[in-house]
């Protein structure tokens, strides 16, 4: 009886020891996992990016051929439908939609594609109506392109609606994605320095963009390598990126251009709103200004960063443009409003 209970007693040990053994191993197994994971989430916002899809996906029929066609007038947008265009002349520059929705709106967190097709019909604050995703490229050409409305039932739109179609394919309606939108980054804690915004840009910004930020054309003079900052051929006033709060993140995450990324930024996130209150700054860069005066109407919807009056608040144009924001955040949060950017 004695040796019938040590062999009981040493084999409860033994199983006693395997559990534990294998509780260690899954627990190690597990925090291994959290480790891989919190590292890829320290470097893209606490977000698993959206995959997109490759090329060689695109289908061989008709869609696909629309798909293709659209993408290239995406990375060439001036030689088809510039102001020499091949197939139209919609553009009143030689920008193309590349130069602000880089890699053909692929790149994360650079006004990409990711989720637009699946986003539209969208009520849009500026029209304060209902936008289907063709008028909204049209904006796209007739603002930061200074050009003319396409038809909407053209080839060149349905390709290019057609592209949009195929890079967002498996984002639920009316969804997000991870990486779609802007970086998420705080607002400076003071207003943006111009000043100091055209020490950056010297800096990091005027071997591509041009003492004057008037850009550098390609060698062919058809479209621009890297596209005017300011000028009568850049973006119109009106325009999103016209804006710090949608165009800082954009410059914190990708500028200067294939030297910065979302997880490896050149500047700092105080250098970002500084280059772009500078490169913005109306009362020394002159660029096109639209008839803005039916834009937001809907005075509930305006973003905050619009510089032009009047707000549902006291507080000035100048702070509007230039910050600092977080007291207007803070203002409508009492007010049981949303702040809009």
């Amino acid at each position: 009886m004695k040796r019938l209970t040590l062999y009981l007693s040493i084999f409860f040990i033994i199983v006693l020891i395997i559990l534990n053994s294998c509780t260690d191993s899954s627990n190690k197994e597990t925090t291994d996992k959290t480790n891989i994971q919190t590292k890829s989430d320290s470097t893209s916002s606490q977000e698993v990016l959206w995959v997109v899809p490759d090329t060689a996906t695109i289908p061989h029929d008709e869609f696909g051929d629309m798909v293709r066609y659209g993408r290239e007038l995406i990375i060439n947008t001036a030689y088809y439908i510039g102001p020499e265009g091949k197939v139209g002349k919609f553009l009143g520059n030689k920008m193309n939609c590349t130069n602000c929705h880089l890699e053909a709106g692929t790149k994360p967190y650079a006004f990409n594609f990711y989720s637009t097709h699946a986003r539209y019909p969208q009520y849009r604050a500026r029209e304060n109506r209902i936008l289907s995703l063709a008028e909204r490229v049209n904006n796209c050409i007739e603002r930061p392109h200074i050009g003319k409305h396409m038809p909407l039932d053209s080839k060149e739109m349905v390709a290019i609606i057609s592209y949009m179609k195929w890079l967002g394919e498996n984002v639920p309606v009316n969804g997000h994605v991870p990486g779609d939108g802007p970086i998420k980054v705080d607002f400076p804690s003071r207003a943006a320095d111009c000043k100091n915004g055209e020490e950056v840009y010297k800096r990091e910004c005027l071997v591509c963009h041009g003492a004057n930020g008037e850009g550098k054309m390609r060698t062919d003079n058809v479209c621009y390598e890297y596209p005017p900052l300011w000028g009568d051929k850049s973006y119109q006033s009106g325009s999103s990126v016209h804006r710090l709060i949608k165009m800082a993140p954009f410059v914190y995450a990708n500028m200067p251009n294939k030297i910065a990324t979302y997880n490896n930024p050149k500047l700092t996130i105080e250098e970002a709103y500084d280059v772009v209150a500078f490169i913005n700054n109306d009362t020394i860069h002159k660029r096109p200004t639209p008839d803005t005066n039916h834009d937001y109407i809907s005075l509930g919807h305006k973003p905050i960063d619009y510089d032009k009056g009047p707000y549902l608040d006291s507080f000035p144009e100048s702070q509007h443009k230039y910050g600092p924001y977080k007291p207007i955040v803070d203002y409508y949060k009492r007010m049981g409003k949303k702040a809009n950017y």
